[in-house]
């Protein structure tokens, strides 16, 4: 009777194990506007999608070293942008937060659409491309 009981304690607690996977859920579009289309709402909205397709294409790995690179990489294309002022990083939390010359202020998570970020719609002149 105790075996019996074992195999559903132990199922239980398997099913009760989260999961550490903290980079797919951020990077999920589901339920957002399309990127192309919040590019199309202006020229500051399509520069902050197309730095953070760049941050997406950065990703390389789940390690804390691999996460700084990426939000590296991100930051330095965000920071060839015309109307960036200042760019700052949240490695951990897979986060840019972005500041315009206008004075609007953004946080962009990776987009992972297999795109890059000069392939973005409505991006302004002297954008270098990817």
């Amino acid at each position: 009777m105790r075996r019996l009981l074992a195999l559903p304690i132990l199922a239980l607690a398997l099913t009760g194990c989260p999961s550490y996977d903290g980079y797919s859920p951020v990077v999920s579009q589901k339920g957002l506007i399309p990127p192309d289309q919040f590019a199309r709402y202006g020229a500051e909205q399509a520069q902050a999608v197309a730095i953070a397709r760049e941050f997406g294409a950065a990703y390389q790995g789940d390690t804390p070293a691999d996460f700084g690179a990426q939000a590296t990489a991100g930051m330095a294309y965000a920071r060839t942008m015309p109307d960036v002022v200042n760019v700052t990083a949240d490695s951990l939390g897979h986060r840019l937060t972005i500041q315009f010359k206008s004075g609007w202020r953004t946080a962009v998570d990776p987009i992972a659409d297999g795109r890059r970020g000069g392939e973005t719609p409505n991006l302004p002149a002297g954008v270098p491309a990817s």
